[in-house]
């Protein structure tokens, strides 16, 4: 039997309103429109898109810190949305974070050992010997050991700081940690380092993650399923090895052709094919039809006049193109819970 989903998104809008300098409310900017999302326990999705697609925005929603203009979040049963960020203590430990910036993230003025105990101490009745033994164990789980207990993160690289980001993130054993680009501020090594480390806590504990990142070949490394978000919409979903070896939305097909390629020859080859092509258009919101449709290579006079819904695509998961028009329509969401 299928398990129920962990975390629920469900037409999820999600609008900030722009201040002139006086302080008066501007005009609105739709960070996120209508996007449908499900995560089970224990696994992990992947969503992925540029700078501006609205990834943080649904991470920030989850978490409590961006407004939520209409649309349901459920985490285990509770409407998230509904609480406006005051989420009971009971339900805020089961949800963790880890974002993208160690050297921003962590307090530089608390040791390590205060900033892996300060949610024990927040949430648990342990004793302070016992939250100091818990912080030994987190460290040792994230490959670092009891003598950095006492150091600042200044000490640290930019690895070691994520890692124990990740350490006081499992401190309160939650249920998800949402991921906002952990490792897009690390060298490349340090990066894999990370990721690996990621996946064999998922591994041991059965934490679900949601991971957000722009990088489409880190997210398949770790990720169950895939999301790309394109401008606010969702505008495909599948099984992580489907999404990334045979994509079906064109923007998704983009993303994938900016990944360099290892074979020098074959980068050369679509290098000479991209110039080749004419350049699209700046990415901006459609007023009608199909958001991507004004850099789409393969966009059609119905791509202007019509959104597209939620085809099934038939190795699995769910893409919003015309181009998959002969498959069956369905929501989003309904494809989702089965895919």
């Amino acid at each position: 039997m299928t398990a129920a989903p962990l975390l629920e998104i469900t037409d999820l809008h999600i609008t900030y309103w722009r201040r002139s300098l006086l302080g008066l409310r501007g005009k609105p900017f739709h960070a996120v429109r209508g996007a449908s999302l499900s995560i089970r326990p224990g696994e992990t999705l992947g969503l992925v898109g540029e700078s501006g697609s609205g990834k943080s925005s649904i991470a920030n929603a989850v978490l409590g810190l961006a407004p939520v203009s209409s649309g349901s979040i459920r985490f285990a049963g509770s409407e998230l949305a509904a609480m406006n960020a005051r989420y009971p203590p009971s339900l805020r430990k089961r949800i963790q974070a880890v974002f993208q910036d160690p050297y921003s993230s962590l307090n530089p003025a608390m040791t390590v050992e205060d900033i892996i105990t300060e949610p024990l101490r927040v949430h648990t009745e342990l004793t302070r010997a016992e939250r100091r033994a818990k912080a030994i164990e987190l460290l040792q789980r994230v490959s670092l050991s009891e003598e950095h207990l006492r150091r600042h993160p200044y000490q640290f690289s930019g690895g070691q700081r994520q890692r124990i980001a990740i350490a006081s993130a499992l401190a309160l054993q939650p249920e998800m940690i949402v991921l906002d680009e952990p490792v897009s501020a690390l060298d490349v090594s340090t990066q894999n380092q990370i990721i690996n480390l990621l996946y064999e806590r998922r591994e041991a504990l059965g934490i679900a993650y949601l991971l957000i990142a722009h990088d489409l070949a880190l997210v398949h490394h770790i990720s169950d399923r895939i999301a790309v978000m394109y401008l606010g919409h969702i505008v495909e979903e599948g099984p992580s090895d489907r999404v990334f070896h045979a994509p079906a939305h064109p923007y998704t097909k983009a993303l994938l052709d900016a990944v360099p390629l290892l074979d020098p020859q074959a980068q050369r080859r679509r290098r000479a094919a991209r110039k080749s092509a004419p350049a699209p258009e700046a990415a901006r919101v459609a007023p009608t039809g199909c958001p991507y449709r004004n850099r789409c290579p393969s966009a059609m006079k119905r791509c202007a006049e019509e959104s597209p819904p939620a085809y099934s695509v038939a190795a699995g998961g769910v893409a919003s193109c015309f181009l998959l028009a002969d498959a069956r329509p369905e929501a989003a969401s309904a494809a989702s819970a089965t895919a």
